[in-house]
């Protein structure tokens, strides 16, 4: 699809479309071919040379002495054009490469081999160059990470006095950076551990102990650990040794937002208690105490921090103090930071240059530029040889910083680009015809219209920024205008041709309308305008462009048949509103000339919102009084209120009846009534208005009814069976939905069918399904009322209807008589009469298996039994309490089973329709039955012969 664009003159004084590109940053308009408005854009380009500008400068480098790769690299990188080409100089000495073959250029990066500390530690400066000027990176420190060995000369020991103080020194070994120590007793690796008796000074290493006992006698061995590398070093044993002094911090210079860690430590017997204070001030309190006090830490160290600080030992001797204080003078140091900082310039021939850097530090820093001119510079009349790369350096005694910026001195003589502009303006509007040419030094203006140069008047003025400005246009205005440039290098002139067009208007109808959730509207825009000129409309909700690719099918723009007309219209039609496309539209209809933006609200009826928080205001055993706010309406009165609650024990959120009933739409609170006693429930509140439910309510927070008695009795008595003298009674239990409060239970009341008198039991567990009560004087079957109630803390509740349950039957008293046995084939055996005990002959009874008939039946045949065996056989009777005796034992055996080989050697013979077959008889073994004949079965195509015994 062709997308046509056309750019926006700024200020609407000049066309920037030349040769299909945009020259400096106008707005370019783009339209789909429906007209509507797609994107608005803006176009920038950069200029092409500029002068090297640092991407990385080099960092501090720790190179440890002692590892594997031995190439150190200082990291280099500027931007420039053209681009820059770098140096390097160590200690203000330029890199030589090719005299050093250990020095190699990698793009800016410095590598270096073979690393020495003795020729490489020192500072290092990147230089990057090009034909517009020079930049210096800031200094980098390359240092070099070793930890040398202690000395191996023996260490002299002394005898130490319990109670006495001593201090054990370290004497560390050459090393760089910083080290950790710490002590070992006796060997390796038992660690001194560090208390308000023992400290270890991470200033000298020093160990010192307050107060000596016996057990601290013995050999010790200062370890100290680089940083850096992790490396390890041990030094001589040193056996204990008496010292009598007390350690005590010195003055100390420290950089800004580092951690200050002070130490303070005494001897003494006591042991001295460390306390610390400031002197003239409070100790911050960001400040932490270590190590039993005798470490003070002050992090992100700041200039208000800076002070004296004391620390005080002291330990109770009598009633006397015996005080040991020692001031610590504590400076601050700040390496420079930058205040004010130079940047890139672009400046006419012959002006006048003042840059000034500023830096803070301390101590306060010192500047230089190419000479020391106390952090400014000027150039008086600059030059084009003043052109190029210029740093200001701040500096104090810890580090330097840089600042950089490109001098650029401009010279040409006036050009105009775009040239000519042409500029529509709207009549009664004021227009502007910029002149703004590119010139250095700064040329002098002058318009004219035609041949005549222009008088400025009150309608047409010059401003200050050589803009012409003509108020209230009209088509008199309408020309050529011609704007001169001139300076000592040349002189140019740009014509804007103006063209003053009517004003369009627009109006969007309808300007408001009320729907229905659902329903569709159509908006109309329709703008008036210029015959000449083209217009594009842009439709907008709530002040952002309608996306009519996204908008899930809800908003349609509608194509409109333009022709050459005064007016042109579009409309947008809005399918099936939700209530989220309630709000402002608004059409914007823009030209070449001017732009007019038009609005209209849209109105969407539908159900209510949700209600506010509901409350629980009060709770009692079956009612909760409510109360919420009102949502919105969404242009539609609420007509009623629907409370609803839910449960553990309601299959989500139900509807509960109210007082009042209904809860009209002026209503802000209800009670919900017949609510369940020792219930926990939820509420919410759902509004209705004419056109629908809305959404509910958050739920309120969950509150249970108050308790109450039962009122609920169990359902489904029943009974029955059990043993002998047993009163079976059971029945459904009560959902703890209506238990109705703690301590819920049973009461289980019966009574002998004709007596008086109920025999109450309780049953204390809400679970409970069952009851029995034996009484042995009571026959079977004898029947009994029922009835089972409801108890908890609260009272007793209600009982069931009363049902009539019989006590147990006996179990069979007789044994059966008469029982017959016989076999019926090789695994069975048919037997009369009902429950059947059965064993083979020689097994004992206990072994054997038993089965019983079905209901009153009075034979039954045992199945799965070994052929040609004789089985014993018992019957006894049995009921639902039990068996009772067996009969006396009977015997029956199974016959022999088939033999096991069929008939062999078939043949037949065919004679027409007759057929003679022929076998070899079988033999039946000792275990089998005798043959008594044969079987012949003949199917189509297939003859089998069956042997019969």
């Amino acid at each position: 699809m062709y997308t046509p664009c056309f750019a926006l003159p700024s200020q609407g004084n000049k066309n920037t479309l030349v040769n299909s590109k945009f020259i400096e940053s106008p707005l370019a308009l783009c339209y789909d071919n429906y007209n509507h408005l797609l994107s608005i854009s803006s176009f920038v380009v950069e200029s092409e040379e500029f002068g090297p500008v640092f991407i990385q400068e080099p960092d501090d480098v720790i190179f440890p002495l002692d590892s594997d790769e031995k190439k150190v690299v200082m990291h280099c990188e500027a931007r420039g054009n053209p681009p820059p080409t770098y140096s390097w100089y160590i200690n203000g000495t330029q890199v030589d490469s090719e005299a050093d073959y250990r020095y190699t250029f990698i793009d800016g990066n410095l590598i270096i081999s073979n690393a020495s500390e003795i020729t490489d530690y020192g500072k290092y400066q990147c230089k990057a160059e090009n034909s517009i000027g020079i930049v210096l990176s800031r200094d980098a420190l390359l240092q070099f990470a070793y930890l040398g060995a202690f000395s191996t000369k023996a260490r002299g020991g002394v005898s130490v006095r319990e109670g006495q103080g001593v201090v054990l020194m370290c004497t560390p070994p050459p090393h760089s950076p910083e080290i950790i120590y710490s002590w070992v007793f006796n060997e390796f690796p038992s660690f001194v551990a560090e208390d308000s008796r023992r400290f270890i000074s991470q200033d000298t290493g020093n160990l010192y102990i307050s107060k000596v006992q016996p057990s601290d006698v013995g050999s010790y061995i200062c370890l100290v650990k680089n940083t850096v590398t992790n490396a390890r070093v041990l030094s001589p044993p040193t056996p204990l040794t008496l010292k009598t002094d007390v350690h005590f911090p010195t003055s100390v210079l420290v950089a800004k937002g580092v951690t200050v860690r002070l130490e303070c430590f005494a001897l003494g017997n006591p042991v001295p208690t460390i306390t610390w204070r400031k002197i003239n001030g409070n100790i911050p309190k960001k400040a932490r105490l270590r190590k039993s006090q005798a470490v003070l830490e002050i992090p992100n160290i700041q200039l208000e921090d800076s002070g004296t600080y004391e620390c005080k030992a002291e330990n109770p001797r009598g009633s006397t103090d015996t005080l040991l204080i020692r001031n610590l003078f504590f400076y601050l140091q700040a390496l420079p930071q930058w205040v004010r900082m130079i940047n890139d310039t672009q400046m006419d021939s012959g002006e006048k240059l003042q840059w000034e850097c500023k830096a803070i530090g301390r101590p306060r820093p010192t500047y230089r530029w190419l000479r020391n001119v106390n952090g400014e510079l000027t150039i008086h009349k600059v030059q084009q040889a003043d052109s190029g790369m210029y740093q200001c350096v701040a500096e104090n005694k810890y580090a330097a910083i840089y600042s950089n910026a490109e001098l650029q001195i401009l010279a040409s003589a006036p050009v105009f680009l775009p040239n000519p502009i042409r500029v529509i303006a709207t009549l009664g509007k004021d227009v502007s015809l910029d002149c703004k040419p590119k010139a250095s030094p700064k040329p002098r203006i002058t318009w004219k219209r035609g041949d005549r140069r222009i008088i400025p008047n009150k309608r047409i003025m010059l401003l200050r920024n050589n803009t012409l400005k003509i108020v209230n246009s009209s088509r008199a205005d309408e020309g050529n205008y011609v704007c001169r440039a001139e300076n000592q290098l040349g002189s140019a002139e740009m014509t804007a041709i103006l063209w003053v067009k009517e004003a369009m208007r627009v109006v969007l109808s309808p300007s408001r309308v009320e729907v229905t959730v659902g329903e569709s509207v159509v908006l109309s825009c329709k703008a008036t305008h210029d015959t000449s000129l083209d217009v594009a409309f842009q439709w907008f909700f709530n002040q952002k462009p309608i996306n009519f690719q996204y908008d899930g099918g809800h908003f349609e723009y509608i194509q409109t048949v333009r022709a050459r007309v005064r007016s042109s219209t579009v409309d947008l039609m809005i399918r099936n509103i939700l209530l989220k496309h309630a709000g402002k539209y608004g059409c914007r209809a823009q030209t070449s000339a001017d732009t007019v933006f038009a609005e209209a609200e849209l109105l969407v009826r539908g159900p209510p919102g949700p209600p506010g928080v509901v409350i629980v205001e009060e709770i009692t055993d079956t009612t909760a009084t409510l109360s919420w706010t009102r949502g919105v309406d969404n242009h539609s009165p609420i007509s009623t209120y629907n409370i609803q609650a839910r449960s553990p024990f309601s299959l989500g959120w139900q509807t509960v009846k109210t007082d009042p009933e209904p809860v009209t739409g002026d209503m802000e609170s209800a009670m919900a009534v017949e609510l369940n006693p020792w219930v926990e429930y939820e509420f919410r509140v759902v509004a209705t208005n004419a056109i629908g439910t809305g959404d509910p309510s958050a739920p309120s927070r969950g509150v249970r009814t108050k308790e109450a008695v039962p009122s609920v009795a169990p359902s489904n008595v029943s009974g029955g069976n059990g043993r002998r003298h047993e009163l079976v009674i059971s029945w459904e239990p009560v959902s703890e939905e209506f238990q109705n409060g703690e301590g819920f239970g049973y009461i289980v009341a019966f009574r002998a069918n004709g007596t008086r008198g109920w025999k109450e039991k309780m049953v204390t567990s809400a679970d409970s399904t069952m009851y029995k009560y034996r009484d042995e004087t009571f026959p079977p079957l004898t029947p009994f009322e029922v009835k089972v109630g409801v108890y908890n803390n609260k009272g007793d509740g209600p009982f069931s209807k009363v049902v009539i349950i019989h006590s147990a039957e006996g179990e069979p008293r007789e044994a059966p008589s008469d029982v017959k046995a016989y076999g019926i084939s090789s695994s069975e055996i048919r037997v009369c009469i009902n429950y059947v005990s059965y064993w083979k002959d020689m097994e004992l009874e206990e072994s054997g298996k038993k089965q019983q008939t079905v209901k009153n039946e009075t034979s039954m045949v045992l199945t799965g039994l070994e052929g040609n065996s004789v089985y014993a056989i018992t019957v006894k009777g049995f009921n639902s309490i039990g068996q009772g005796p067996g009969s006396t034992a009977v015997t029956a055996k199974t016959r022999k089973p088939p033999p096991a080989q069929p008939p062999a050697n078939l043949h037949w013979l065919q004679e027409g329709n007759n057929v003679s077959l022929s076998w070899d008889p079988v033999k039946a073994k000792d275990n089998e039955s005798d043959v008594i004949g044969y079987m012949v079965m003949i199917h189509p195509y297939i003859v089998q012969l069956h042997k019969i015994w």
